[in-house]
């Protein structure tokens, strides 16, 4: 018998910005988010408009719940206006959404505080989806990554080091890269959703970490 845990979808729509200057592009994804019901949604061409309507704070430009950012913006570049946005809006979740998925930018956004990273050639269904998975404490990356990580954890190592992640462990990080949430895995693994916050944190301290894309970043940056 698994521990009962409390629906852990969102009570109010989503705030959600998409930051792209593609026109086309931008519109489309709000389009889809908006026909979804993934919440509210919308575009900006740069990461300076964006943050400008942040310091309005007027009642158009509630704060966002998701952020959409492209990497290759005109002006700020999107790694760099990660970085501002995780300073002026530090309760938004951001996903990296860009045509590139290098293992370098990855871990470069990942460590600047990315919440996700997916990219511009997945279905708008599965761009939906995460949103919907950074709102429920997911961490919403591509297969390619994802198996980078299961490479990570999979090394064969001469000595166990202090932070060796157990197989429970191992498996929790596997489903958080896969793009479960906390819910889900609980659901996949037969535990309660505190049980997995529990393994996460435990994560979080043997990889010295504090986020669920930073853990994935250190799995992958590991020798």
């Amino acid at each position: 018998m698994t521990d009962s845990a409390p629906p852990s979808a969102p009570e109010t729509p989503a705030e959600i910005w998409v930051i792209e200057d593609h026109a086309r592009l931008r519109a489309t994804v709000c389009e889809a988010l908006v026909a979804a019901d993934a919440g509210r949604a919308r575009g900006f061409a740069a990461c300076e408009p964006a943050l400008a309507a942040l310091e309005l704070a007027d009642a158009e430009s509630s704060p966002p719940d998701v952020i959409l950012l492209d990497l290759g913006l005109p002006g700020m570049g999107g790694v760099a206006g990660l970085a501002r946005f995780k300073a002026v809006a530090p309760a938004a979740a951001l996903i990296v959404f860009t045509i590139a998925d290098d293992e370098a930018r990855v871990l470069e956004c990942v460590r600047a505080g990315a919440a996700g990273y997916l990219l511009k050639s997945e279905p708008l269904e599965r761009i939906v989806a995460a949103v919907a998975e950074v709102r429920r404490g997911g961490a919403p990356l591509t297969p390619e990554i994802a198996r980078s990580v299961l490479d990570f954890v999979g090394r064969p190592r001469e000595a166990a080091p202090a932070d060796a992640l157990s197989e429970r462990e191992q498996e929790v990080l596997k489903l958080v890269a896969d793009g479960l949430t906390k819910r889900q895995i609980a659901l996949r693994l037969g535990l309660s959703q505190h049980t997995v916050d529990n393994y996460i944190r435990r994560i979080y301290a043997k990889l010295e970490v504090n986020s669920l894309g930073a853990a994935v970043a250190r799995g992958l940056r590991r020798p």
